[in-house]
């Protein structure tokens, strides 16, 4: 088997309920854009449980961070799901219908989940069509090239109010 990765994209979220969805949307469109649509449905659904099995291994306390990977590989596409927990929090890898899931536990924090699934009907990842992209920056980047970067303060207080749990109102 060819171990070269040919393609790779990530998403990383914060590891709460909402993060599950959201590994389905990135997994849909990512597949859709390597042209991989018939890998959609399983590959989804591996992810969703992958992540699903990190969010409820999460604390209670403040939640820390999952990425979703996603790896064309020889004849194969890999889905990963890395966290950043404590190994005190490590559980077992979810059951997935037959499919086996490796874990890797890393040195200080996290583990790595991962799950291959074959190319279908005699793809391998060299064969994928791939998207191509402009090395150039969109019109809407260009139109705000002259701006100076900031954001502003009362904009990420509320963001970071309403990612929070503890039901506090954004303070203005």
């Amino acid at each position: 088997m060819n171990t070269h990765t040919t393609q790779v994209d990530d998403l990383q979220l914060i590891a709460q309920p909402s993060a599950v969805k959201c590994a389905d949307m990135f997994v849909r469109f990512t597949l859709s854009e390597w042209s991989l649509r018939p890998l959609a449905d399983e590959a989804a659904e591996v992810a969703c449980r992958l992540v699903q099995a990190t969010v409820d291994g999460t604390g209670s306390g403040t939640p820390g961070f999952v990425t979703v990977r996603l790896r064309l590989r020889g004849d194969s596409l890999v889905v990963e799901v890395e966290d950043d927990q404590p190994a005190s929090a490590a559980g077992q890898p979810p059951a997935l219908n037959g499919r086996r899931v490796d874990i890797v536990h890393k040195d200080h924090r996290g583990k790595v989940m991962w799950c291959e699934l074959p190319l279908p009907g005699g793809v391998n990842a060299s064969s994928v069509p791939l998207p191509h992209r402009e090395p150039r920056r969109s019109p809407a980047a260009e139109r705000l090239a002259d701006e100076p970067p900031g954001v502003d303060p009362h904009v990420m207080e509320r963001i970071l109010a309403g990612l929070s749990r503890s039901g506090e109102s954004p303070v203005d």
